[in-house]
């Protein structure tokens, strides 16, 4: 039997595996050459022929050097033009100044006149009072309109607000009793106190200097009280001429002095009462007097 020739065993070569990034060289292609050929051929250019940019570190330091060069350009006509424009403002103030002070003078010049005026008028109106009457009753009207400066016997009352005076909060500063609940002298309190006087026997009377007359008026604007519309502060100093030792008794005996103490009992305000020997009043600035008189219709049946 002839056997047939063994034929070495043939050994099949493993076949060669394939780089996982095969399949990506167009991507491995982009991030090995990130630059397009023509702009490297543009950047060579320009290079060459003496246009390339300027490094940046440079160009930095240009930059700053200027932004700096621009600031002291803006700093510097900025200052230029202040130095230009301050006379002119100095001068603007100057007229302005001069102008307030031209003003002020006037004014206080048309007060004066004022006052003169005011002054001839009461002598005046003293004047038409003697030709009125006798001596002696011109003087007692003189006295008793406020017309003339007067001075002699009487008293001295001072109302002030009590030590811890409130502005009244919340609600009505009057209760039903009609006093103060807040310790603040208000113009009602005031005008019981000069009404009282007038009636105790009172020849004239002033409220911190201002003159009374039958014509005054004392009213509240706030927690301000008004005389004749003149705005008065506490203490309120009451002066009046007449019997000193008896007006004073007639007064606090009645039945507005009697409010007066209820006042300073039970809200704190304070009061002190004195005789004098000798008070002065001032004259009341004057006064026109003006009249009504009915209309009439004529024709009528």
């Amino acid at each position: 039997m002839c056997g047939m020739p063994q034929q070495p065993p043939v050994r099949s070569t493993p076949a060669r595996v394939p780089r996982p990034d095969a399949s990506m060289s167009l991507l491995t292609n982009v991030m090995d050459h990130s630059l397009d050929d023509g702009y490297a051929e543009a950047a060579a250019r320009k290079e060459s022929e003496g246009t390339g940019g300027l490094p940046k570190t440079l160009r930095a330091k240009l930059g700053l050097a200027g932004g700096l060069v621009l600031a002291a350009l803006v700093v510097t006509v900025g200052a230029a033009q202040a130095r230009i424009s301050a006379p002119v403002v100095a001068k603007e103030r100057e007229e302005l100044v001069d102008r307030v002070d031209a003003e002020t003078k006037a004014a206080d010049e048309l007060e004066r006149t004022v006052d003169r005026l005011r002054d001839d008028v009461s002598a005046r109106q003293r004047e038409a009072l003697r030709h009125s009457g006798g001596s002696g009753q011109a003087d007692l009207v003189s006295i008793l309109s406020g017309a003339v400066e007067v001075h002699g016997p009487g008293i001295k009352l001072v109302v002030n607000d009590a030590k811890e005076a409130t502005t009244g909060g919340d609600g009505d500063p009057r209760e039903t009793s009609g006093f103060s609940d807040t310790g603040r002298v208000r113009d009602r309190d005031m005008q019981k106190v000069v009404n009282g006087l007038w009636a105790s026997g009172a020849e004239a009377v002033s409220i911190n200097g201002q003159r009374l007359t039958a014509l005054s008026a004392i009213r509240a604007a706030g927690d301000a009280i008004l005389v004749d519309n003149k705005p008065l502060v506490p203490p309120y100093t009451v002066l009046a001429v007449g019997d000193g030792k008896n007006l004073s008794t007639r007064f606090q005996n009645s039945a507005d002095g009697v409010y007066l103490n209820v006042l300073q009992e039970n809200y704190g305000i304070r009061t002190a009462i004195s005789v004098e020997d000798d008070v002065r009043l001032p004259a009341a600035p004057s006064v026109i007097v003006r009249t009504a008189e009915p209309r009439t219709e004529k024709g009528t049946s």
